[in-house]
Protein backbone atom coordinates (compact mmCIF):
# COMPACT_ATOMS: atom_id res chain seq x y z
CA UNK A 1 0.00 0.00 0.00
CA UNK A 2 2.61 2.56 0.70
CA UNK A 3 4.78 2.13 -3.09
CA UNK A 4 1.97 4.08 -4.51
CA UNK A 5 1.64 6.74 -2.43
CA UNK A 6 5.67 7.07 -2.60
CA UNK A 7 5.33 6.90 -6.25
CA UNK A 8 2.15 9.64 -6.26
CA UNK A 9 4.32 11.75 -3.99
CA UNK A 10 7.25 11.12 -6.11
CA UNK A 11 5.34 12.28 -9.37
CA UNK A 12 4.06 15.35 -7.72
CA UNK A 13 7.43 16.38 -6.13
CA UNK A 14 9.22 15.88 -10.05
CA UNK A 15 6.25 17.80 -11.49
CA UNK A 16 6.56 20.77 -9.31
CA UNK A 17 10.12 21.13 -9.85
CA UNK A 18 9.98 20.52 -13.32
CA UNK A 19 7.57 23.12 -13.18
CA UNK A 20 9.61 26.24 -11.22
CA UNK A 21 12.70 25.47 -13.58
CA UNK A 22 10.15 25.87 -16.74
CA UNK A 23 8.59 29.11 -15.48
CA UNK A 24 12.19 30.47 -14.48
CA UNK A 25 13.16 30.03 -17.86
CA UNK A 26 10.68 31.75 -19.80
CA UNK A 27 10.32 34.59 -17.01
CA UNK A 28 12.39 37.76 -18.62
CA UNK A 29 14.79 38.46 -15.59
CA UNK A 30 14.52 42.40 -14.24
CA UNK A 31 17.47 43.06 -16.38
CA UNK A 32 16.18 42.25 -19.57
CA UNK A 33 12.90 43.60 -18.95
CA UNK A 34 14.66 46.75 -17.77
CA UNK A 35 16.67 46.62 -21.26
CA UNK A 36 14.08 45.98 -23.49
CA UNK A 37 12.54 49.02 -21.98
CA UNK A 38 15.79 50.98 -22.77
CA UNK A 39 15.46 50.13 -25.95
CA UNK A 40 12.08 51.39 -26.95
CA UNK A 41 12.47 54.71 -24.87
CA UNK A 42 15.32 55.28 -27.10
CA UNK A 43 14.09 54.14 -30.44
CA UNK A 44 12.26 57.72 -30.97
CA UNK A 45 15.69 59.38 -29.81
CA UNK A 46 13.87 62.85 -29.05
CA UNK A 47 15.33 65.07 -26.54
CA UNK A 48 13.62 68.68 -27.83
CA UNK A 49 11.85 70.40 -30.47
CA UNK A 50 12.25 74.50 -30.96
CA UNK A 51 11.88 76.41 -33.93
CA UNK A 52 13.54 74.70 -36.93
CA UNK A 53 15.17 71.75 -35.49
CA UNK A 54 14.87 68.34 -33.45
CA UNK A 55 17.40 67.72 -30.66
CA UNK A 56 18.46 64.36 -30.66
CA UNK A 57 18.96 62.25 -26.97
CA UNK A 58 22.41 60.96 -28.77
CA UNK A 59 23.72 64.61 -29.18
CA UNK A 60 22.74 65.46 -32.79
CA UNK A 61 20.61 68.02 -34.06
CA UNK A 62 18.42 67.77 -37.22
CA UNK A 63 16.32 70.01 -39.75
CA UNK A 64 13.61 69.17 -42.29
CA UNK A 65 12.79 70.54 -45.44
CA UNK A 66 9.90 70.02 -46.85
CA UNK A 67 9.81 69.77 -50.91
CA UNK A 68 6.55 71.29 -52.30
CA UNK A 69 4.86 68.67 -54.89
CA UNK A 70 4.82 69.53 -58.52
CA UNK A 71 2.38 67.97 -60.89
CA UNK A 72 4.77 65.92 -63.44
CA UNK A 73 1.10 65.30 -66.21
CA UNK A 74 1.54 69.32 -66.66
CA UNK A 75 4.95 68.66 -68.25
CA UNK A 76 6.28 67.00 -71.55
CA UNK A 77 8.56 64.55 -72.04
CA UNK A 78 11.60 66.88 -72.62
CA UNK A 79 10.76 69.03 -69.73
CA UNK A 80 10.88 66.36 -67.29
CA UNK A 81 14.03 65.05 -68.47
CA UNK A 82 15.23 68.78 -68.14
CA UNK A 83 14.17 68.71 -64.54
CA UNK A 84 16.23 65.16 -63.44
CA UNK A 85 19.28 66.41 -65.72
CA UNK A 86 19.05 69.86 -63.71
CA UNK A 87 18.75 68.05 -60.09
CA UNK A 88 21.42 65.27 -61.08
CA UNK A 89 23.85 67.87 -61.53
CA UNK A 90 22.47 69.96 -58.58
CA UNK A 91 22.77 66.61 -55.87
CA UNK A 92 25.61 65.36 -57.51
CA UNK A 93 27.89 68.37 -55.83
CA UNK A 94 26.57 67.58 -52.26
CA UNK A 95 29.41 66.52 -50.04
CA UNK A 96 27.28 66.56 -46.35
CA UNK A 97 25.21 63.08 -46.02
CA UNK A 98 21.05 63.45 -46.18
CA UNK A 99 18.06 61.45 -46.23
CA UNK A 100 14.94 61.45 -48.32
CA UNK A 101 11.82 60.72 -46.63
CA UNK A 102 8.93 59.89 -48.39
CA UNK A 103 5.84 59.53 -46.42
CA UNK A 104 1.93 59.30 -47.11
CA UNK A 105 -0.41 60.27 -44.87
CA UNK A 106 -4.73 60.86 -45.22
CA UNK A 107 -5.51 64.33 -47.15
CA UNK A 108 -6.25 66.87 -45.28
CA UNK A 109 -9.52 67.93 -45.94
CA UNK A 110 -9.69 70.89 -43.57
CA UNK A 111 -9.95 73.88 -45.91
CA UNK A 112 -11.93 72.57 -48.41
CA UNK A 113 -14.57 71.31 -45.57
CA UNK A 114 -14.08 74.89 -44.08
CA UNK A 115 -15.09 76.42 -47.48
CA UNK A 116 -18.13 74.69 -48.20
CA UNK A 117 -19.50 75.03 -44.52
CA UNK A 118 -19.23 78.91 -45.49
CA UNK A 119 -20.65 78.71 -48.60
CA UNK A 120 -23.40 76.82 -46.76
CA UNK A 121 -23.88 79.41 -44.38
CA UNK A 122 -23.96 82.31 -46.63
CA UNK A 123 -26.47 80.77 -49.38
CA UNK A 124 -29.76 80.62 -49.49
CA UNK A 125 -30.67 78.41 -52.28
CA UNK A 126 -32.01 75.48 -50.70
CA UNK A 127 -30.77 72.74 -53.68
CA UNK A 128 -27.34 74.93 -52.73
CA UNK A 129 -27.22 73.85 -49.55
CA UNK A 130 -28.58 70.17 -49.78
CA UNK A 131 -25.54 69.80 -52.47
CA UNK A 132 -23.04 71.66 -49.95
CA UNK A 133 -24.19 68.90 -47.24
CA UNK A 134 -23.59 66.06 -49.41
CA UNK A 135 -20.87 67.13 -50.81
CA UNK A 136 -19.07 67.50 -47.01
CA UNK A 137 -20.44 64.35 -45.98
CA UNK A 138 -19.07 62.51 -49.38
CA UNK A 139 -15.64 64.69 -48.28
CA UNK A 140 -15.70 63.52 -44.94
CA UNK A 141 -16.22 60.00 -45.43
CA UNK A 142 -13.32 59.71 -47.60
CA UNK A 143 -10.93 61.05 -45.67
CA UNK A 144 -12.30 59.04 -42.64
CA UNK A 145 -12.10 55.68 -44.91
CA UNK A 146 -8.22 56.69 -45.48
CA UNK A 147 -8.93 55.91 -49.16
CA UNK A 148 -7.36 59.23 -50.35
CA UNK A 149 -3.99 59.70 -49.78
CA UNK A 150 -1.20 62.13 -50.38
CA UNK A 151 2.91 61.78 -50.73
CA UNK A 152 5.32 63.86 -48.86
CA UNK A 153 8.68 64.06 -49.42
CA UNK A 154 11.74 65.68 -47.10
CA UNK A 155 14.95 66.24 -46.82
CA UNK A 156 16.45 65.70 -43.64
CA UNK A 157 19.78 67.13 -42.73
CA UNK A 158 21.92 67.03 -39.90
CA UNK A 159 25.25 67.33 -37.85
CA UNK A 160 26.59 66.60 -34.20
CA UNK A 161 25.28 69.48 -31.38
CA UNK A 162 27.40 72.23 -30.69
CA UNK A 163 27.20 75.59 -29.69
CA UNK A 164 26.10 77.78 -32.76
CA UNK A 165 25.60 74.78 -34.98
CA UNK A 166 22.15 76.22 -36.05
CA UNK A 167 23.26 78.75 -38.16
CA UNK A 168 25.26 76.67 -40.22
CA UNK A 169 22.73 73.72 -40.37
CA UNK A 170 20.47 76.51 -41.75
CA UNK A 171 22.94 77.52 -44.25
CA UNK A 172 23.12 73.78 -45.55
CA UNK A 173 19.15 74.11 -45.51
CA UNK A 174 19.20 77.24 -47.92
CA UNK A 175 21.56 75.52 -49.75
CA UNK A 176 20.14 72.57 -51.06
CA UNK A 177 16.83 74.43 -51.40
CA UNK A 178 18.12 76.66 -53.68
CA UNK A 179 19.72 73.47 -55.68
CA UNK A 180 15.93 72.63 -55.77
CA UNK A 181 14.71 75.61 -56.96
CA UNK A 182 17.13 75.71 -59.80
CA UNK A 183 14.48 72.91 -61.13
CA UNK A 184 11.65 75.14 -60.36
CA UNK A 185 10.73 72.88 -57.79
CA UNK A 186 9.96 74.95 -54.41
CA UNK A 187 11.12 74.03 -50.73
CA UNK A 188 11.14 75.24 -47.27
CA UNK A 189 12.23 74.97 -43.72
CA UNK A 190 9.48 73.07 -41.86
CA UNK A 191 9.17 74.26 -38.14
CA UNK A 192 8.02 72.98 -34.82
CA UNK A 193 4.63 72.08 -35.55
CA UNK A 194 5.49 70.43 -38.70
CA UNK A 195 8.55 68.61 -37.16
CA UNK A 196 6.17 67.78 -34.52
CA UNK A 197 3.37 66.40 -36.98
CA UNK A 198 7.12 64.69 -38.99
CA UNK A 199 7.60 62.78 -36.25
CA UNK A 200 4.18 61.14 -35.18
CA UNK A 201 3.58 60.11 -38.81
CA UNK A 202 7.09 58.22 -38.81
CA UNK A 203 6.96 57.00 -35.08
CA UNK A 204 2.54 56.98 -33.90
CA UNK A 205 0.92 53.97 -35.46
CA UNK A 206 -2.19 56.08 -35.04
CA UNK A 207 -0.48 58.17 -37.82
CA UNK A 208 0.61 55.66 -39.76
CA UNK A 209 -1.09 54.62 -43.22
CA UNK A 210 -0.18 51.02 -44.92
CA UNK A 211 -0.57 50.88 -48.60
Amino acid sequence: MMLPIIMILFCAIAGAVAFFFLKRTHQPSKDQMSENQKTANEFVNVKDIHDRFLYTRDGQIIAYIKINPISIDLFSDSEKKLICKVLTAELSSIQKPFKFLALSRPVDITPLVNEYTTLLSETTDQKQKELLRNEIIEISNFAMSGEVIERNFFLMLWSKYREGVESELIKDCKEMIQKFESANISCDVIREQEIVRLCNLVNNPAYIYFE
